[in-house]
């Protein structure tokens, strides 16, 4: 059972051992979620966050009580400054010669910009998947061009927390971390009007940010045919909100998955 009214402070837990360590802004439309995963001694930061939110993201995570020391491994889903744009930062608190930045290597030709110093590691080059010393695995699964060409997610397979980066996004400012979907929403045959007077629907806010930042329908109906193949329980994107009711994530894939106008397609 999710809280109701996280305090959005804090570092929120999601599942067993992650955390939702993101800056929460009222005013803004775009709320970024880095997530992070601790695992004994060890943890890992996904999607660490922009420069400006830097600050809140780290006492976040020192706020769940491990050092900064432990985070073994930075892992950015795509190269957006929204993520990559804190990771001198990390490095320099970290303060770890054995440290990992894991992404793609269509990812990394930008991310070495960000000015790191830490081995750069593309996913495939490790057998895409990084294991804790528990033995405790992270899989990634390459979803290309959405929305960039080195675009993966990563699967907790401990927990089954499936981490989709901006897959599963949404852009609003009524924005709260858990979305839970009415179950009158599951058979809607159209959004608008909500048949039960509902003060706003999240789906029209999930299908307008995919086809602002994915680039097209093919690859968007890639990635969600990849999705499908793997056992999630619960979606935790870097923007929007996290789905854990099995009804709504297939929903929300089925909807996707018929969307049209998705970034070249609107154009075209």
């Amino acid at each position: 059972m999710m809280p109701q009214q996280p305090d959005y402070n804090t570092a929120v837990a999601i599942a067993d051992g992650i955390y939702w360590v993101g800056f929460y802004d009222v005013l803004s439309g775009l709320h970024c979620n880095p997530y992070l995963i601790v695992d004994g001694n060890e943890s890992v930061v996904i999607d660490g966050g922009s420069r400006p939110d830097f600050p809140t993201v780290m006492m976040k995570i020192l706020e769940t009580g491990i050092s900064a020391s432990s985070i073994v491994a930075l892992i950015y889903q795509h190269y957006d400054p929204d993520l990559c744009g804190s990771v001198a930062h990390f490095e320099d608190i970290i303060d770890r010669p054995d440290l990992k930045i894991i992404s793609h290597k269509e990812n990394n030709m930008f991310i070495r910009h960000y000015a790191i110093s830490s081995r750069l590691l593309s996913h495939d080059a490790i057998n895409s998947e990084f294991v804790f010393s528990s033995g405790r695995k992270l899989r990634f699964f390459n979803t290309p061009y959405s929305h960039s060409a080195g675009s993966f997610v990563t699967f907790d397979t401990r927990t089954r927390v499936l981490f989709t980066s901006d897959l599963f996004g949404s852009y609003g400012t009524r924005w709260k971390l858990f979305l839970s979907l009415n179950p009158e929403c599951h058979t809607c045959p159209d959004l608008t009007p909500c048949t039960q007077n509902a003060p706003d629907c999240p789906i029209p806010e999930i299908l307008r940010f995919h086809q602002l930042i994915m680039t097209s329908e093919k690859a968007l109906r890639y990635a969600l045919d990849v999705i499908r193949t793997i056992p999630a329980s619960m979606i935790a994107p870097q923007h929007g909100s996290v789905l854990s009711d099995s009804v709504d994530i297939e929903t929300v894939i089925r909807r996707l998955m018929s969307l049209k106008g998705v970034g070249i397609d609107r154009i075209l």
